[in-house]
């Protein structure tokens, strides 16, 4: 068995499956009653939130996308510092991930199953 071949495998699982979760969005945006602007959030001091979805309003949902299929608080770090920093513009905080049950973490802080995307 190739190990290098393995771990090079599961380091593009992350990057490949934020592409697919954007590009999904995108496509749902375009067809949405809601007409939402995308963009990537990171501070000066790399914190970052892998998609923001900007609503008419101007509130924002923030999406983390995990490839593994458990989620801890870690992964809600750089949603928590946006919303430090939005205030009130902040909506909620979602992880999607490869897991298969939605999990409230906080007030407005949810780890939900990528496969969401379609129900």
């Amino acid at each position: 068995m190739n190990w290098e071949k393995i771990k090079f495998e599961k380091s593009l699982a992350g990057p490949l499956i934020e592409s697919f979760v954007y590009l999904e969005l995108r496509k749902q945006s375009a067809w949405n009653k809601t007409r939402v602007n995308l963009f990537h959030f990171r501070t000066s001091s790399d914190q970052e939130v892998d998609l923001i979805l900007e609503m008419p309003d101007g509130t924002v949902v923030g999406i983390e996308v995990k490839s593994g299929s458990s989620v801890g608080a870690g992964a809600f770090k750089g949603l928590r510092v946006m919303e430090a920093a939005l205030g009130k513009k902040f909506k909620r905080g979602i992880v999607l991930y490869a897991g298969d049950a939605s999990v409230l973490f906080a007030e407005n802080m949810f780890a939900v199953p990528i496969s969401d995307l379609w129900s």
